[in-house]
């Protein structure tokens, strides 16, 4: 979107079960009690995703994002906030990584050029835990209930939608389209 719409994009965290014990949790378990059919929905995101051409394992458990989003929020005030993103997303949705460790945040952080003993001293301290306290105190006050959500002026779309979708999303929000 950002190639073709002159917009700017921020970056919210979001408690996305934020229960999950940093070791994780299976499938099974975090949907436990609830009529979800877990292999059709793996299913549908992975068609999907091939359709894209978007790369995406048959993932098995999901790990708690807390960490990873403090770190993000310092990766964003080093100018690498987009890098880092899709760092811990490809980590976590093509590698299976448990991006709820402390040493496998500080291994992504370095591979996208930020310092190792910086990054690991941000979550030792926990530096940026206001500021995604902060977040998810706006995403409660938006009433975000799911990931992806796209706010803009009041306006709000849910969830994964086609790139269509996210385009009429812009138009309607006056966003400028970009000179080719």
């Amino acid at each position: 979107m950002r190639k073709h719409y002159k917009i700017e994009t921020r970056w919210t965290a979001f408690p996305l079960h934020p229960e999950t014990p940093e070791e994780g949790l299976t499938l099974e378990e975090l949907f436990a009690g609830r009529s979800i059919n877990i292999k059709k929905i793996l299913s549908h995101l992975k068609r999907v995703a091939d359709e894209l051409g978007l790369p995406l394992s048959e993932r098995e458990k999901t790990y708690n994002s807390r960490l990873a989003q403090e770190l993000a929020k310092w990766a964003e005030r080093e100018r690498k906030g987009d890098l880092y993103h899709e760092a811990v997303f490809r980590a976590y949705f093509v590698g299976g990584k448990n991006i709820g460790k402390m040493d496998e945040l500080v291994d992504l952080a370095k591979s996208i050029g930020l310092l190792e003993k910086e990054a690991r001293s941000v979550l030792e301290l926990r530096a940026f835990k206001e500021a995604v306290d902060s977040d998810w105190g706006r995403s409660r006050a938006l009433g975000i209930t799911a990931v992806p959500t796209f706010v803009v002026d009041h306006q709000v779309v849910i969830g994964f939608q086609p790139y269509e979708v996210l385009e009429q999303f812009l138009k309607t929000c006056g966003a400028e389209r970009r000179n080719r």
